[in-house]
């Protein structure tokens, strides 16, 4: 049977910290209980560390009581999905063929994760080599559903109050779809946002993001890595004030259909519908394809979307796959097998074609930024499907991913008992505008 939702936001503890009715030891703890109790279960790690999580929260209780904490996360638990390199745990990247396997190394984002205070407490599950075949995570909502993918571990992991925030990455809906399916906040940044280096996701859309407690959690968590380790390379950078961006109501939301509209269920139509008309009685203008000639434009490029994507990806594949399959190939899932001879096919000529239709697609997005603060759409078709063999629809996720934009997801709706994420898009390089829409749009729906 489905269970409520047990996030746990840090950032909400500041209060009682400062006060000393609280400390990040007892906090860390009380994550510690509630594995002892529910990871058997959820199986959302591949591995901890507690007792250096043990010894880094007493430090961190101590600047705490002398108010030299190091930053908002200082004390923070914070798990890492497994293709991100952590020094002290090794980092499986989801395959048999890298069981054990370290590189001795913190990666940028967990290196200054770990300059700002916070607790590494673990590597969270992912899919094979953050791709489509599932690990053995479940969703602590209802443990016969899939928690979704990329990111499983993480946003399980969240969801049943182990860690506060969890490290992913996404390239088609690795952070949404989870986030959604799960029942937290799934943050993945504009293009170039956190440095992914030390992070096995090499393709030219992929991002590394937060998922967490709280609105707050995301944000501080976010910004903490990004003004020590910066963006990637040539990008600028998650920018913004150290403290959440203050709520904003938008002037105009762009309502985004996108192609998973079909498949989204009659209820829950009916409730984001819902949602949108809360926000009409706001004050916000909400406008959509069949009222906004632009909008319609965009939604019909959006029709290729998870094609692009895939194709796209599938390219950048070649490698390291080719090389994965040459040392062990029988290490390799079918579907990865299959995925490395359809990468091989696709000729040079096609890829460049699909990044052309790509830049068509995010000219044509680009320009709704003259007439509309940012776009809402859901985060997937529905609540997490039985089962874990699939990771679920990405169709809702993958327009974010293929426009390098921010998109956040917040978990404001419901299906059967089950969370569904209400999805926020904004525009490249202005993710602390987003944020501030995200904080009125929570105020408005709850």
């Amino acid at each position: 049977m489905p269970s409520k939702p047990a996030r746990r936001s840090f950032i909400a503890a500041h209060p009682a910290f400062a006060g000393g009715q609280d400390t990040p030891r007892a906090f860390l703890e009380r994550c510690l209980e509630q594995i002892d109790a529910r990871e058997a279960d959820v199986l959302a790690f591949v591995e901890t560390a507690i007792p250096a999580a043990r010894s880094a929260a007493d430090a961190a209780t101590v600047r705490w009581r002398e108010n030299r904490q190091l930053s908002s996360v200082d004390g923070m638990p914070v798990g890492v999905k497994d293709v991100i390199e952590t020094a002290d745990m090794a980092t499986g990247k989801g395959s048999p063929l890298f069981t054990g396997w370290r590189s001795g190394w913190d990666s940028a984002s967990v290196m200054a994760l770990r300059e700002a205070g916070a607790l590494i407490l673990g590597k969270t599950v992912t899919t094979e080599f953050a791709a489509s075949v599932p690990g053995p995570t479940r969703n602590p909502h209802d443990l016969a559903r899939t928690p979704g993918g990329s990111s499983s571990g993480s946003a399980a992991g969240v969801a049943a109050g182990f860690i506060s925030a969890g490290l992913g990455t996404q390239v088609v809906g690795s952070i949404v779809r989870p986030s959604s399916f799960c029942g937290v906040y799934g943050f993945k940044p504009s293009l170039g946002g956190i440095n992914r280096g030390g992070s096995h996701d090499y393709m030219s859309q992929s991002c590394q993001g937060v998922l967490a407690a709280s609105l707050d959690d995301v944000w501080r968590t976010a910004i903490e890595i990004a003004v020590r380790a910066g963006g990637d390379p040539g990008y600028p950078g998650l920018a913004g004030p150290m403290t959440t961006p203050e709520a904003k109501k938008p002037r105009r939301l762009v309502f985004l259909e996108t192609p998973g509209w079909g498949a989204v269920s009659a209820p829950l139509k009916a409730a984001f519908e819902g949602s949108l008309a809360r926000l009409r009685a706001s004050g916000i203008e909400i406008v959509g394809r069949v009222n906004a000639s632009e909008v319609a434009d965009v939604e019909a490029a959006l029709g290729d979307a998870l094609k692009v994507t895939r194709d796209i990806n599938g390219r950048e594949s070649i490698w390291p796959l080719n090389i994965y399959a040459e040392r062990d190939a029988s290490k390799l899932s079918p579907q990865m097998r299959d995925r490395l001879t359809e990468s091989q096919a696709m000729t040079p000529d096609e890829y460049r074609q699909s990044l052309a239709r790509r830049a068509q697609i995010r000219a044509l997005y680009a320009r709704l930024a003259s007439g509309a603060d940012g776009c809402i759409a859901l985060s997937a078709t529905g609540a997490a499907p039985l089962g874990l063999s699939s990771t679920g629809d990405p169709s809702f996720a993958a327009p974010g991913s293929l426009l390098g934009v921010p998109a956040l997801s917040l978990p404001l709706l419901s299906e059967g008992g089950l969370p569904v994420g209400v999805q926020l898009l904004g525009f490249e390089q202005k993710d602390a505008d987003l944020f501030a829409i995200a904080g009125f749009v929570e105020q408005i729906l709850g």
